[in-house]
């Protein structure tokens, strides 16, 4: 298994720079940040600054979409980040939930996101697409970073399956994941793929500590960022077609406020009971997190990414570093 982390860009530039840098020398090979311009700061030059400050770390969003910024715009954005960081990009990309809705605007639809990631592969590949009814290329661009289709529903997951080079499933339910990969192994068989190429990304906060009071405290936002995408699955399958461990927990959830989103304490998670924060978050001691990431590994997460941030993500990165990746990283370092 190999790790990550994703920055929310609400911190300084100085502090996002040392924190990757920290989490490169503990062993994390993947950086993400998130994109959503509105609330906080724009990824793509903090991208920049932490390709500049790393040697082998992959670096790319958590996610994207493609209403934010005309296609060509993103298009460039990674292929200038490729060169600048000698092909170490990664593009991860979803419907859009924060970035899209803060401004009242609603996500695009699964077959949008397909077109546009097809769009994406040729314009970042250096190939001629008609792009709004005109013919343009990025003649300069040559190596395309590979694609993570973030997403819960069925449909999308196919679709992921179908040309993604990965998927970004943002809780470390095992079950859940489990039931979430079957449907992009479905989609990856009907076209003639193997599945078993496809990388499979678990993202979450995570709180080393004897204490659950207090990680559960630290974490709880999380489960209510992933309502958000629970109450899009709700308006558009029937109720026997998703998993009642995913569905049920958003029954007694109130207004969710976007400018209180990923934040520790806020009221948007009063609804979040302690059984669906230890099921998608990782808590506990070391030992705790060692036997999760085991777990994850079983079900086919390729890839554990942490949200860090929770608070003290110094030590967060400390100690996974000491305790936790050493018993994954074995073997895969010389």
């Amino acid at each position: 298994m190999q790790f990550g982390i994703t920055l929310k860009p609400d911190i300084s530039i100085e502090r996002i720079v040392e924190l990757t840098r920290q989490a490169e020398k503990a062993g994390f090979e993947y950086g993400w940040v998130f994109d959503s311009h509105v609330l906080w700061k724009e990824p793509y030059p903090i991208l920049t600054l932490m390709a500049t400050n790393t040697q082998r770390m992959r670096l790319g969003t958590c996610v994207t979409n493609p209403a934010a910024r005309d296609l060509t715009v993103t298009a460039s954005l990674f292929a200038t980040l490729n060169l600048i960081s000698d092909g170490r990009m990664e593009l991860g990309i979803g419907r859009g939930d924060s970035s899209r809705r803060v401004m009242g605007k609603k996500p695009v639809t699964w077959s949008q996101l397909e077109v546009a990631i097809k769009e994406l592969r040729d314009l970042t590949s250096g190939r001629e697409v008609q792009h709004d009814g005109q013919p343009t290329r990025l003649s300069w661009a040559k190596n395309p970073p590979r694609v993570w289709v973030a997403g819960y529903g069925p449909k999308v997951l196919q679709m992921a399956g179908r040309l993604a080079d990965g998927i970004i499933l943002q809780f470390a339910d095992p079950a859940l994941i489990d039931w979430c990969v079957g449907f992009m192994r479905e989609g990856a068989r009907a076209a003639g793929r193997d599945a078993s190429q496809i990388e499979v990304m678990a993202a979450a906060p995570v709180w080393v500590s004897d204490n659950l009071n207090t990680a559960r405290e630290r974490v709880r936002w999380f489960p209510a960022l992933v309502s958000n995408h629970v109450m899009d699955l709700i308006r558009q399958y029937k109720p026997e077609d998703l998993p009642p461990a995913l569905t049920s927990y958003v029954q007694n959830r109130g207004h969710y406020d976007y400018q209180h989103h990923c934040e520790v304490e806020s009221d948007n998670a009063n609804f979040v009971s302690d059984e669906v924060v230890d099921r998608f978050c990782l808590l506990g001691p070391a030992k705790a997190h060692q036997e999760k990431l085991r777990a994850l590994a079983k079900v086919g997460v390729t890839q554990f990414n942490i949200y860090l941030m929770c608070g003290e993500e110094e030590e967060t990165l400390e100690l996974y570093q000491r305790d936790v990746l050493p018993e994954f990283l074995k073997g895969q370092r010389s």
